[in-house]
């Protein structure tokens, strides 16, 4: 594999660690398939890539540790049969599936397939294949000798055989593409290519049409030379959205394969079928551990969060060449950190009124502060050890341009004589089917113009209990049976948690919509949302945020809450760390899904820094009792706040990988 996606291949791999053995939020449907990917199979001498290469006696181990652990290999055919209804897979099924087309697959692989008449599939890239013996291949611009590919008379021996099905791997999607201004390479599959004489992106269309041709090409190549179209379609480094899954589909490769996390279940569709990618050092222990996570729909590899939340504010400036210089400063003082999670802001709120106006990526809404957030987030994920970014948004507090037609659909604040609790900046209301629609667009130009892991929704998912007084929200309170006017609501306290109910799953539902629309574009993509700490320590808070501890454990895969003593005017800190901890841990498996998100300054004492010892030792405080996740905010590179030092000595004590790691 490349050395340019090397990092990002590296993300898919599941560690070993102990989340098997917690208790689940809910149970997952049952795991029907096992689908393993590799790549070279040689000798550490011989291979092109040692970190991907594993050892022919190794695979001969995997492959004997399967067989004699109850699993049963299966074909393309057996897949898709069990797809169909036409006939179930038998249990522990597991398909073999080797990408790029290594020559050391037929030497070392095909000879055991046919002694134990094992099937497989081996996914080859068109433009590879079609250079001259005597040349080499441009893998992703590293070359190689076109002689370490399989010849064409080598594929068709393995497709003779009936035990190897040949898919695609695209015709020259396997490689890196201009995806921004600044010059990075990103994948070809997925990124919009930046057209630097045109000063723009391709279009929406232009993109689209040139995944379909590179597909068919490929597909019509393989057919010529080897007399059979390919069912199956394997995605180059992972990545894929649906649409061009889709289109794959009705190019006649119904099977789609990528390098997603979790459990193959009957959910899951065919053209986005997970797999487990087996690396160089990967032992057979390991590859037991791996299998059970996966087999357990276990995600993320239990790695315990690390998070810095950053503003990208912080790093923008008016001068390309001095962004620059910031943005190298942040990599730099990443890796001193040692977090290895960022929650990275896509948006900007220049007039410091509390709604964004402006965002760091092309969209179709907002003006477009810097194209900084691709990049921002590219080089933090192939640069540093950050193994997850998320875009930081706000759902609700966006303050459209006046000529937009959502732009005046706002939530409206009910007349109340002490302002209480008024959330005090403008929002628009998730009852407007305007503003919905120009929130989801917003998300789904995020999702096209960059390569993110998740997004951390803003403290913004709220209304109080004196909103919204929109002629949309009273619209949708009547279809919800609540009486009017409103103050007549508030007065009766099971007619307010009616209210405050509805108003909860109105608001976690429309973030879920949104994140939805994200994942066309980035499938794995993975939600986190701020929660005030009033929320979890006071039931009776819930009325007066509309948010719910846990409904939010229901509907995101993390919950950020605000554990900020100095925000909340605690009088002790640490009795309210300690209040926050017993609180979360009384839900049975809370701590697997909530980041305690920390504060690095004093807002009430004009944003002084805490004392450089303060943040990590109420780090490792939260760890002695039991905390998992931990973030913290703001990060300023500028201030070296916190002390990134320090903060690097707590984190290093929370292994990423916990005891047993599956590497050798």
């Amino acid at each position: 594999m490349p050395k340019l996606m090397t990092s990002l291949a590296h993300r898919f791999v599941l560690a070993c660690g102990l989340a098997a053995m917690l208790p689940a939020m809910a149970a997952a449907p049952a795991h029907r398939l096992t689908v393993l990917c590799y790549h070279e199979v040689a000798d550490r001498q011989d291979a092109l890539d040692a970190s991907y290469a594993v050892r022919p006696a190794e695979f001969a181990k995997q492959v004997d540790w399967l067989k004699d652990n109850g699993y049963s290999f299966v074909d393309l055919d057996a897949v898709l049969a069990d797809r169909a209804g036409r006939k179930p897979l038998p249990p522990k099924a597991v398909l073999l599936t080797f990408d790029d087309g290594y020559r050391s697959v037929y030497r070392n692989v095909f000879p055991l397939l046919k002694r134990e008449h094992i099937p497989a599939v081996v996914a080859v890239v068109g433009s590879w294949l079609e250079v001259p013996e005597h040349a080499n291949v441009d893998l992703d611009g590293r070359a190689i000798p076109r002689t370490a590919l399989m010849s064409w008379q080598e594929l068709r021996e393995m497709q003779s055989s009936g035990l190897v099905d040949i898919a695609s791997h695209t015709y020259a999607l396997h490689g890196g593409l201009l995806a921004n201004p600044q010059g990075n390479k990103e994948p070809a599959a997925t990124a919009r290519a930046w057209l630097p004489d045109a000063k723009r992106y391709e279009s929406e269309s232009a993109y689209r049409r040139r995944i379909h041709d590179d597909l068919a090409r490929n597909n019509a190549l393989i057919q010529k030379m080897l007399h059979v179209k390919p069912r199956a379609v394997v995605w180059p480094y992972g990545r894929y959205n649906v649409a061009i899954a889709q289109d794959a589909v009705r190019l006649g490769m119904p099977m789609g394969f990528n390098l997603d996390d979790g459990a193959n279940t009957r959910d899951v569709p065919d053209w986005a079928l997970r797999r487990e990618l087996v690396m160089g050092n990967e032992s057979v222990q390991g590859l037991a551990f791996a299998l059970r996570q996966r087999a357990n729909d276990i995600l993320d590899e239990g790695r315990p969060t690390k998070a810095a939340h950053i503003d990208l504010d912080y790093i923008y400036d008016p001068d390309p060449q001095q962004q620059e210089t910031n943005l190298g400063k942040l990599l730099d003082r990443l890796q001193v950190l040692g977090v290895n999670t960022v929650y990275l802001q896509a948006f900007s709120d220049p007039d410091a009124n509390g709604a964004a106006d402006a965002v760091y990526f092309p969209n179709r809404h907002l003006p477009m502060r810097a194209d900084l957030f691709n990049r921002a987030a590219w080089q933090i994920l192939t640069r540093t050890q950050v193994k997850r970014v998320y875009a930081w948004m706000p759902l609700l507090a966006w303050q459209l341009p006046a000529s937009d037609p959502a732009a005046k659909d706002s939530v409206v604040t009910l007349p109340n004589k002490a302002n209480h609790l008024a959330m005090g900046y403008p929002r628009l209301s998730p009852f407007s089917p305007r503003a919905r629609k120009a929130i989801r667009e917003i998300y789904e130009d995020l999702g096209r113009a960059a390569t993110f892991d998740g997004i951390l929704f803003h403290d913004d998912v709220t209304l109080s209990d004196y909103e919204d007084g929109s002629p949309w929200a009273l619209a949708q309170y009547k279809a919800w049976g609540l009486p009017q006017p409103l103050p007549e609501l508030r007065a009766n306290p099971k007619l307010l948690r009616r209210w405050t109910d509805h108003k909860v799953e109105w608001l976690d539902t429309f973030a879920g919509s949104v994140a939805a629309s994200v994942r066309q574009e980035l499938p794995g993509l993975q939600t986190t949302r701020n929660l005030y700490a009033q929320v979890a320590l006071n039931p009776e808070s819930e009325t007066w945020y509309a948010q719910s501890l846990q409904a939010s454990l229901r509907h995101y895969d993390y919950t950020a809450i605000m554990v900020m003593p100095y925000m909340e005017q605690a009088p002790d800190a640490t009795a309210f760390y300690r209040q926050m901890v017993e609180r979360v841990a009384a839900i049975p498996g809370a701590m697997e899904k909530v980041v305690f998100e920390l504060q690095s300054v004093d807002w009430r004492r004009n944003d002084a820094p805490l004392p450089p010892d303060e943040l990590p030792d109420t780090v490792a405080r939260l760890y002695s009792w039991g905390v998992k996740h931990v973030g913290y905010y703001p990060d300023n590179v500028f201030t070296d706040t916190p002390d990134a030092r320090l903060m690097r000595q707590v984190f290093i004590t929370k292994p990423d990988s916990p005891p047993g790691n599956r590497l050798e």
